[in-house]
């Protein structure tokens, strides 16, 4: 199992905030959606990040943006603007942290320039 972490500050705060909304009962239907897609998906890639379902791949342009191989897991398919989770293997060995949740790009030429990734602990 790998320990998933949230990346700083982007990750960090949306993910307590969906949280916390989901937990104390305050979250809209879409918030709940989005909740358990990605809480699901953390799940599976805690598990298995090479999981089929996941459909996990490196994203070349961000992985020299950012310096280190950047991947990109499905949160969900063949759904207009379908989530992906962009995450990094690291810190430390058995870590992953999460650097972006973004809608699956629809800009081919500049898809992956509007990202915004966070940075690891």
């Amino acid at each position: 199992m790998f320990q998933i972490h949230m990346g700083v500050p982007e990750m960090v705060s949306f993910w307590n905030d969906l949280k916390e909304k989901a937990d104390s009962g305050k979250a809209s239907k879409t918030e709940m959606k989005k909740y358990r897609l990605i809480g699901k998906a953390l799940l599976q890639l805690a598990r298995d990040p090479r999981y089929p379902g996941l459909q996990s791949h490196e994203i070349a342009v961000l992985s020299a943006r950012y310096g280190m191989k950047v991947w990109c897991s499905y949160l969900q398919n063949n759904t207009p603007s379908a989530g992906r989770l962009f995450w990094v293997y690291g810190p430390g060995k058995g870590d992953i942290t999460v650097i972006a949740i973004e809608p699956h790009p629809d800009d081919k030429e500049n898809a992956y320039r509007k990202i915004t990734l966070s940075s690891m602990k």
